[in-house]
């Protein structure tokens, strides 16, 4: 499961080292907006040496964006054993991530990897990016996932980012939507930026697995828990769906194909809701 993503700086050797033992499902050691210029090429040799220290998730690392100077250089530094995937921020043609797909392809056929073992997950976070969702979900490259950047995004539209964020909601859905539509796994929410209001965090996370997000980006290891437990089923919502799974399937065997379950009607959606909660469960 990818629940949650931990960003850290891929410049300072502690913070990396410290968010590689934190039980995120992934962290992002980052080369882009973490890193200042002046240190970007020297950060690359810091982040490879760390791909060979003991982690307890999958290891990332978000390289700087295709229309940079720097992003071909990270891409070249970092393809090697020990990375798990590539996050390519401000993505805005379905073209900008088949280019990243077939540089990664050259680079692995070259160091002896498996060709499409590095993971690709493109960051829809500009106007025009969000114009291109469909077409970049439906690529045809490794990017199995997408995930969404809301800080960009208000800044490019010129929204005002407030903390009840209905103002991200359209684009939030569109990002879920493209995803199933073009069937690949549900996307990764973004950032919350705020570190003192925790409450607010939990609300965004809630929110954004409701709508149909598989995780979200972190900041701080505090957000870790709480992003965890909110792309997770709670056990009184796995018991209900085992209730419900089980009760189906002896009403199915008599030859029902609907039935009430505590005063709710249940038919084949119901159960198969009930049937992802489950495998969700088994899996965290």
């Amino acid at each position: 499961m990818l629940r949650s993503f931990l960003f850290a700086p891929g410049n300072h050797a502690r913070r990396v080292e410290k968010a590689l033992t934190i039980p995120a499902d992934a962290v992002i050691l980052d080369l882009e907006d973490a890193v200042a210029v002046a240190e970007k090429p020297a950060t690359r040799p810091l982040v490879v040496a760390a791909f060979t220290q003991p982690r307890a998730g999958k290891l990332y690392v978000r390289v700087n964006a295709l229309s940079t100077d720097w992003c071909h250089a990270d891409i070249v530094a970092i393809a090697h054993p020990g990375l798990d995937g590539i996050i390519l921020p401000k993505v805005e043609s379905a073209d900008q991530l088949r280019t990243a797909d077939w540089l990664l392809a050259n680079l692995e056929r070259e160091r002896g990897l498996p060709v499409g073992a590095i993971d690709l997950i493109p960051i829809i976070e500009t106007a025009l990016g969000m114009s291109a969702i469909d077409a970049i979900a439906r690529s045809g490259t490794r990017a199995a996932r997408l995930a969404f950047g809301a800080g960009d995004y208000t800044l490019d539209l010129g929204m005002r980012w407030s903390r009840d964020e209905l103002e991200l909601l359209p684009a939030r859905s569109a990002v879920v939507m493209a995803s199933r539509a073009a069937g690949i796994e549900p996307p990764i929410d973004t950032v919350w930026a705020d570190l003192r209001d925790a409450e607010g965090f939990v609300r965004s996370a809630d929110h954004a697995a409701a709508l149909g997000f598989q995780g979200k980006m972190c900041i701080h290891p505090d957000q870790i828990a709480p992003a965890n437990a909110a792309f997770s089923p709670s056990e009184a919502a796995l018991a209900q769906a085992r209730r419900v799974v089980a009760a189906f399937e002896e009403a199915e065997a008599n030859g029902l194909a609907s039935i009430q379950l505590d005063g709710q009607f249940i038919d084949y959606p119901i159960v198969q809701r009930a049937r992802r909660i489950v495998e969700q469960g088994d899996r965290a």
